[in-house]
């Protein structure tokens, strides 16, 4: 799969796509992959402040239970509402339709550190 190069990764298989000083969150088709069938998304609330590396909500599969981490800190201003009743999306359309929330983040360098798509290949071989 290509990742999007617009988007920032993580090593704990986050992607971030950054517009001003919002940032839509999911996790990538790797994580998506290595966790199988997603049964149930837990989002976090509308207006709930994360720190950067701080959970910002759960990925549950047939396989296993999977901490999604935030990668950027800040408040949480958007979640995706139809993976409440279709988690499946985040297997379909990890890097689209699955996004779990949008932050407006409190500091805008918290992505500086993030990767690019070349690294995060390079990460997952």
């Amino acid at each position: 799969m290509a990742y999007p190069t617009t988007f920032r990764y993580t090593k704990d298989h986050e992607w971030v796509e950054i517009e001003g000083k919002r940032a839509r969150i999911g996790i990538t088709d790797h994580a998506q992959a290595e966790l199988g069938d997603v049964v149930f998304v837990e989002l976090p609330s509308v207006g709930a402040v994360v720190k950067k590396g701080g959970q910002l909500g759960t990925v549950e599969s047939v396989k296993a239970v999977s901490d999604v981490f935030a990668p950027v800190g800040g408040k949480v201003v958007e979640v995706n509402k139809e993976l409440e009743t279709s988690p499946e999306t985040v297997n379909q359309s990890p890097h689209a339709d699955g996004w779990l929330a949008v932050i407006e983040m409190s500091d805008p360098a918290d992505a500086n550190d993030l990767m690019d798509a070349a690294a995060y290949q390079a990460l997952i071989g």
